[in-house]
């Protein structure tokens, strides 16, 4: 269906058995933006299709739609919606949640559900336990081909993903993985150990999402296995929950490094939007008022110099631009794990180097305009000097600021940009006026 309104005409005009047979075929992000542009009552429409389509609508949707999707049916048809959804999918429900309707679902869940949940909740939802699913197939190593292939055809259909086939020991222990070409190519007496494969990368369960990403990134894996310090295996994690960490932790970088609240959407209300922007821009007001005072330090300089104030401006803001530059690179190479503590010397002298040539060419091209503009050759090396010591202060800033952060377990993306354009601000100001002050008999 190329045209997101055939898909909502699709499924009114049509009977419950036809929709059945060609739901398949319709995506669930699909369906979903059909949905949001129809006129049509939503439960109209969702009502006609079957349990574990609309698990799926529920787990494609926004966190804060989820529940008020779901909240669409009855008490008795949601809890077969429920019972259709995988363990990091309801996870994902009852993090966008209040406790009482949390309490409510898992409730209404069968003992094991409810085991399962509960486990998974209890983990850092940043975390790989936080993010992994507990539905895999294991097998033992003792079984033979013909064996799996019997258990796969009970089993694939409830598991996260068919790929992979983990052997597991009697005490649980992850003992080596299985492609399903394997398993087909194999003759049927075939012992599952001889096919195996046991040298397997894993997850641990307490590492961060971030991290995961990364190990799924190098690797190209469909699912990883998810253990714990014993080697017992405790889940898996998916590519697609990983494409979701990708994206939320790009949204919340970007949002951070501008100052934002990586909740506010921009089809929000004007009441979060100010909660969400207001602080930081007090945060800001503060930084540029000590900017301001450092350049009231020199305002018996300025009166006498008029020029300066001309080109203040020009030496904050090249060395804010040059540390807005290195603090990308560097908060991106902390991101994707570039910088180690291996290499840290090697970028610091590369940053630093470039914060070198970079002042000194703008140096020279600054110090000549501001002799062209004020005809002046000592002016010229002041705003020449000033500019020079600005970016490389600014690429050390733009260098140590988020190496700092993270060593102290904050957030780069959070609070980098803040610092170092304070120090681009204050110290750009200081050199250039300070500068302009010791030569003030050669100025005036």
């Amino acid at each position: 269906m190329e045209h997101k309104s055939e898909i909502i005409d699709f499924i009114k005009s049509r009977t419950s058995l036809e929709i059945l047979q060609k739901i398949d075929e319709i995506h669930p992000v699909d369906f979903l933006e059909a949905l949001t542009g129809s006129d049509e009552d939503p439960l109209t429409i969702l009502e006609k299709l079957p349990d574990d389509y609309i698990a799926q609508l529920v787990d494609h949707a926004d966190d804060d739609e989820k529940y008020d999707l779901l909240s669409l049916f009855s008490q008795n048809r949601k809890q077969h919606i429920i019972a259709e959804m995988s363990s990091d999918e309801l996870v994902d429900l009852l993090g966008s949640i209040g406790s009482a309707e949390k309490d409510a679902i898992i409730l209404s869940l069968d003992q094991d559900d409810a085991n399962e949940v509960n486990e998974l909740l209890a983990y850092d939802p940043t975390s790989a336990g936080g993010i992994m699913a507990k539905e895999f197939i294991a097998i033992h190593e003792n079984m033979t081909v013909n064996a799996t292939i019997d258990f796969l055809r009970d089993m694939a259909p409830a598991s996260e993903t068919p790929y992979y086939v983990y052997v597991l020991d009697q005490f649980h222990v992850l003992k080596g993985v299985v492609r399903l070409r394997d398993i087909i190519v194999s003759t049927p007496e075939t012992p599952i150990k001889n096919i195996m494969i046991e040298n397997i990368i894993t997850i641990p369960v307490d590492m961060d999402q971030e991290e995961v990403a990364l190990i799924f990134e190098k690797y190209g894996f469909m699912a990883m296995p998810v253990i714990n310090d014993l080697g017992v295996m405790l889940g898996i994690v998916t590519v697609d929950d990983v494409m979701e960490v990708i994206r939320d932790e790009y949204t919340e970088d970007m949002f951070r490094l501008a100052g934002l609240d990586e909740e506010e959407k921009i089809s929000g209300s004007i009441s979060k939007a100010i909660k969400s922007r207001l602080p930081w821009l007090l945060v800001n007001l503060l930084t540029a008022i000590l900017a301001a005072a450092t350049v009231s330090l020199f305002e018996a300089t300025i009166v006498k110099i008029v020029a300066l104030a001309t080109f203040m401006p020009i030496v904050a803001g090249m060395g804010g631009n040059a540390g807005t530059q290195t603090l990308t690179m560097i908060i991106r190479g902390i991101a994707l794990g570039e910088l180690t503590f291996e290499n840290q010397k090697e970028i610091l002298k590369k940053e630093v180097a470039i914060g070198l040539i970079n002042g000194l060419c703008l140096g020279i091209v600054v110090g000549f305009l501001g002799y062209y503009w004020v005809g002046n050759v000592v002016f010229g090396l002041v705003i020449g000097t000033a500019m020079f010591l600005n970016l490389v202060i600014a690429t050390i800033s733009g260098y140590f600021v988020p190496v700092l952060l993270k060593k102290f377990k904050i957030d780069p993306a959070l609070a980098s940009a803040v610092f170092v354009t304070t120090v681009t601000d204050v110290l750009g100001f200081f050199f250039f006026l300070g500068l302009a002050t010791l030569t003030i008999n050669y100025l005036v």
